[in-house]
């Protein structure tokens, strides 16, 4: 029993810890009381999640599985709407830090660990997953914002590029993430992990490549693409203007139908000694680039404007 009995502060917060020692070590009562205990690996919510991971797409209702604290932070982060949560029974204490940032809609499950592993891709979860709506866009919506800074996945197999590409997107002010044919899904778990909540803030649409060639020439729009050994280099290219910039596949490079089409062919020079740049970091140059040449000219702009008003006054 504490100690309340003695007059000075300390005693009374001596007496106390045991009190504060005891909440600490147990759940509190409002975030229990949220969670629903589900014991089968059948059952509807749990089949769901395990299939949206298999899946890599968006069912109807638009929701995607995701795994990890990280990423459902970053969710609640990007303002959206998260139907389920799954804790898994080791991490329960968790659901006490996420279920008060979320809408009492939002259903919230604990599943013994053998279950929620079943469910889940990664060899070792966290212990957290959640289906979560993401936004969808059509081509039309990413050609609005000026000056056009876009990224064409065409073919991109590999995940984990394609994550990376969109964190450096969204790092280095690009408008839009346009996939082409046989490009992987960006709502893989890999991509969106490899992207570290990017994807659910960087608007990204399907496309046929031809279609958006054309849909990019009538709007002005350069298209270009990288190379490894032959083409302007980088630093000689104008990016601040309206692009897109065609990233390849990770072995076969970009199809000649298409290199027969674009404006400029821009290299990224390197040493010899290495063959080519991974896909995901030649993109991330270009954007890098891309950003410093456009706060460059925002920057001379403002400046002569500056000057101006400064002559008329």
């Amino acid at each position: 029993m504490p100690d309340t009995i003695a007059t000075s502060d300390k005693a009374i917060v001596v007496g106390l810890l045991p009190v504060l020692e005891l909440m600490a070590n147990h759940p509190q009562p409002a975030a229990d009381s949220r969670l629903r205990p589900v014991t089968s690996r059948h059952n509807a919510a749990v089949k769901e999640l395990r299939r949206l991971f298999h899946e890599a797409s968006p069912n109807p209702k638009g929701e995607i599985a995701v795994e990890g604290l990280h990423l459902l932070e970053e969710a609640i982060r990007s303002s959206l709407r998260i139907t389920s949560v799954f804790f898994a029974e080791s991490a329960r204490e968790r659901a006490h830090k996420l279920l008060p940032q979320l809408p009492k809609q939002t259903e919230a499950l604990v599943l013994p660990d053998d279950v929620f592993s079943s469910a889940v891709p990664t060899e070792t979860p966290q212990g957290v997953a959640a289906l979560v709506q993401v936004r969808e866009y059509v081509i039309g919506e990413l050609l609005k914002p000026r000056p056009a800074l876009l990224i064409v996945a065409a073919g991109l197999q590999d995940p984990g590029n394609l994550g990376t590409i969109a964190r450096s997107g969204e790092a280095f002010g690009a408008t839009g993430l346009l996939l082409a044919e046989k490009t992987v899904s960006p709502w893989n778990w890999k991509a969106v992990r490899a992207s570290a909540g990017s994807l659910f803030r960087l608007p990204s649409a399907k496309v046929e490549t031809a279609s958006a060639l054309t849909q990019f020439k009538d709007r002005g729009i350069a298209v270009l693409a990288t190379s490894s050994h032959k083409g302007t280099p980088i630093s000689e290219v104008d990016l601040a203007r309206p692009v897109a910039l065609i990233i390849g596949n990770e072995g076969a490079g970009i199809s000649k139908d298409v290199l027969a089409r674009v404006d400029e062919t821009v290299v990224i020079l390197h040493s010899e000694k290495v063959e080519s740049l991974n896909a995901g970091i030649a993109a991330s140059i270009m954007l890098y680039e891309a950003s410093r040449q456009r706060k460059r000219a925002f920057t001379t702009e403002d400046t002569e404007v500056t000057e101006k008003n400064q002559l008329k006054s």
